[in-house]
């Protein structure tokens, strides 16, 4: 799916060898960071910091992953229970205010704040959301008298060190649909988006002491294993359903665990030994999930390195792009391992180059996501200029969700264009009132009738006009420049020649 070509050639190290490949870089590809929240890993790098403090942050984020070409930011806006935006349904984050449930301080309206910054920078905003967790430890003293843990006691489950919602409760999923269509109906999201925590990874001597919830809700017949994940394919389908039905461009994705099933377990699983898996321990079954047709796109965590014995990158990779129907496939990379892990593939410069090369050659995946945004900013420079240089030179378009609606683009209409010393100068209209981004093309005479992306600006639902100042090398003003409007089910409006005008 979406595997156009581009124009550029890269040429791409497999191995420490001098061997190499040539291919083409896909047209429409996604390439998305994790912004964690959680614990401060990635932002706010403290909740103390002044609001000034925390914009700058984030705008170094996205201005480091904007100069990469990446096209979308997957940011956290729900940790445990809390929130990163004003709602009745859950307290303000510990981790935006330092105390949860404290308003915060001249920083009004943070989420519509991060959508807009990221929309500024030419890239889709993901709302990243998690769903079960309830608190990240025990100390319930330090939770706003408005957390679930106190509204709601009899939805708490206690398990290792963290309280948990109870997935198997109606109300606590319709409380957690709830959230979302606020989210979705309130915020110009791209896309809502959960992580792989379902049910709580397995603790050894531990029980979730979901029985009770078992003996009332299960159906007759049914073990409590194939419950839990009717639990959770529950929630997914009603989140699918409540964003469709309020915004249908809107798109829904889950990235679980990188493992399925080992093949010792069942023969159409991996040939891997992960001691825990996505379906068997977390009760999670994405391959369900995408041949109904719940998400727009998957992203399995394949954070191990190409080749590590118990599941390998490779492997896990082919495998889930050989099982993986009816939805957009990306892969999760983790870049945070790099010279950071007790596998020396890791050591290696080379090794998340390696990695997207073979998520390129899978005609069923279409991108990649890292976790997560800080692995790469200010260290292992590198790296960075490797994935600049062979992977990401240029701007590629984002794909579109499976919700789709073939409907005219009108081209947009030229109001002004001039070009001031390096700078293009252009101010455009247009009649589309669900616009989604601003395309600005090159031409490529070695490849006939074909052009290449070289900036995008996004347009937001009901703008229906912008202005651009974009940089242009002595090269680039020798070349003929084009626009067209894409919509946000990916049609697109006949492509605009500029006619330039020095000053």
């Amino acid at each position: 799916m979406f595997r156009s070509a581009s124009l550029i050639l890269i040429f791409l190290f497999i191995s420490c060898s001098v061997s190499r490949v040539t291919y083409t870089a896909p047209k429409i590809e996604f390439r998305g960071v994790w912004i964690a929240t959680v614990k401060n890993i990635d932002w706010p790098k403290n909740a103390n910091d002044s609001s000034e403090k925390q914009k700058k942050d984030f705008i170094e984020i996205l201005d480091f992953y904007q100069n990469l070409n990446f096209n979308a930011a997957i940011v956290q806006i729900r940790t445990a229970g809390d929130a990163f935006y004003k709602t009745d349904l859950a307290p303000w984050s510990k981790y935006l205010t330092g105390v949860e449930g404290e308003t915060p301080k001249d920083f009004n309206e943070p989420l519509e704040w991060m959508i807009a910054q990221t929309h500024k920078r030419g890239m889709e905003f993901h709302a990243w959301l998690n769903p079960y967790r309830a608190t990240f430890d025990l100390d319930t003293m330090a939770l706003s008298k408005e957390h679930d843990f106190y509204q709601h006691p009899n939805w708490m489950l206690k398990y290792g060190k963290k309280y948990y919602y109870n997935p198997g409760l109606p109300e606590v999923q319709q409380k957690l649909t709830n959230i979302i269509e606020e989210v979705v109906s309130n915020y110009d999201v791209d896309a809502i988006h959960f992580d792989d925590y379902f049910y709580p990874y397995k603790i050894k001597g531990e029980i979730f002491n979901d029985s009770l919830s078992f003996k009332k809700h299960g159906l007759q017949n049914q073990n409590m294993e194939d419950w839990r994940r009717s639990n959770v394919d529950s929630l997914v389908k009603n989140v699918h359903k409540v964003i469709k039905k309020n915004k249908p461009w809107v798109q829904f994705g889950i990235s679980p665990f990188g493992v399925w099933k080992n093949n010792s377990t069942d023969p159409k699983g991996s040939n891997t030994k992960a001691g825990q898996t996505t379906y068997e321990d977390l009760y999670a079954d994405p391959l369900l999930w995408s041949r109904e047709g719940w998400l727009d796109y998957l992203v399995p965590q394949a954070y191990w390195s190409m080749d590590y014995p118990p599941a390998s990158h490779r492997i896990i990779t082919k495998w889930w792009a050989n099982n993986t129907k009816n939805t957009n496939l990306y892969i999760g990379n983790g870049t945070y391992k790099i010279k950071n892990n007790k596998d020396k593939a890791w050591k290696r410069k080379n090794e998340i180059p390696k990695q997207l090369v073979l998520a390129r050659l899978q005609q069923e995946i279409n991108g990649n996501v890292f976790f997560s945004a800080k692995s790469l900013i200010g260290k292992h420079e590198n790296v960075s200029k490797t994935l600049k240089r062979k992977f990401y030179l240029y701007p590629s378009q984002n794909p579109i969700g499976l919700t789709k609606e073939k409907r005219k683009v009108n081209a947009p209409t030229i109001t002004s264009s001039q070009i001031q010393n390096e700078y293009l100068n252009i101010c455009i209209t247009h009649q589309d009132n669900i616009p989604r981004f601003l395309h600005f093309y090159k031409a490529t005479p070695k490849i006939p009738n074909q052009k290449q992306l070289i900036r995008k600006q996004y347009l937001s639902v009901g703008q229906n006009s912008s202005c651009n100042r974009i940089q242009l090398t002595p090269k680039l003003r020798k070349k003929n420049i084009y626009i067209m409007v894409i919509d946000t089910y990916g049609n697109q409006s006949k492509v605009q020649p500029l006619t330039l005008k020095s000053d």
